[in-house]
């Protein structure tokens, strides 16, 4: 079972010598990769319809999440680069096709690229892109992603992409893992039909009956489900008893990826203690708490 951070985006700070620590102590202790959250823009929540359903507003700052990796691509050597989860129908499939091929040559292959649909409909709007039908948009843009990463040139006429003879220059190296985030029946049937792995921000003891409906459904698209990526979380605020229980359930579950999440933003939403972390360099000792806990 692989073991990873969640890169503490909303609270760690601007300061890229803080970021760099971050990163090189968790490649140090031998975490094997790094998970970053994304937003674009934040934004009110107050007098929406619908409303928001995420934890995060206008004050809560996110790093760029491919301008980081191309970063710390240069600072780290083993650190697995993953995003849990890019919100991909607002973006351009094309550029983001680009973008993460160029860090997959940059890191060694060492990127993981989890993607979703995501909740904001105002971040949606101001970057160009209908908010309904994005389900359908996603679908199409994994089908585009996965040609234009391996195919010398594409032609794809769809409902929303046209690409007339056209390529990206470089390819990644190698195959890029598609890792999807889920919470509906309709994204988890999504996520077995056309990914690598189901990235769920959450406790393992949360979502046990998730990962047996994942399996049969994947059994039932023909699916080698023992080779499908499974990832959840466990939050610092928990401490070590209950971080071992956790990890211990998702061993049993036969489950390949769990993530520390070392952050206060969003914790009483998810029904957990706030830590109260005392600045940039708290974040960095969590990571060594943990990881010396867990041992």
């Amino acid at each position: 079972m692989k073991i990873g951070a969640v890169f503490p985006t909303t609270e760690i700070g601007n300061d890229p010598a803080v970021i760099r620590d971050w990163a090189q102590t968790a490649e140090g202790l031998g975490y094997d990769y790094m998970l970053t959250y994304d937003h674009v823009l934040g934004a009110v929540h107050a007098d929406r319809e619908p409303p928001f359903m995420g934890p995060y507003t206008e004050e809560h700052p996110f790093h760029e999440p491919f301008a980081l990796f191309g970063y710390l691509a240069a600072l780290t050597e083993r650190l697995e680069l993953a995003t849990g989860v890019i919100i991909l129908p607002q973006r351009q499939t094309a550029l983001v096709a680009k973008q993460v091929a160029e860090l997959d040559v940059l890191s060694g292959g060492r990127i993981r690229l989890g993607v979703g649909t995501g909740w904001n409909h105002t971040e949606y709007e101001s970057l160009g892109v209908p908010f309904g039908g994005r389900g359908k948009r996603f679908d199409e843009q994994i089908e585009v992603l996965r040609r234009l990463w391996t195919e010398e040139l594409v032609d794809f006429t769809g409902d929303y992409h046209r690409i007339d003879r056209a390529n990206i220059l470089p390819r990644p190296t190698g195959p890029i893992p598609l890792w999807f985030g889920a919470l509906q029946p309709v994204a988890l049937e999504r996520a077995v039909r056309l990914g690598d792995g189901l990235s769920l921000a959450t406790a393992p003891s949360r979502i046990e009956g998730m990962v047996d409906d994942a399996r049969e459904r994947l059994e039932a698209h023909g699916r080698d489900a023992a080779a499908y990526g499974f990832e959840a979380q466990v939050d610092f605020s928990q401490g070590p008893a209950e971080w071992e229980q956790e990890m211990a359930l998702w061993q049993d579950k036969g489950c390949s990826h769990i993530c520390l999440r070392a952050m206060d933003t969003g914790s009483e939403l998810m029904g957990l203690k706030k830590v109260g972390y005392s600045g940039p360099q708290a974040y960095i000792d969590a990571l060594e708490t943990f990881k010396r806990a867990i041992d």
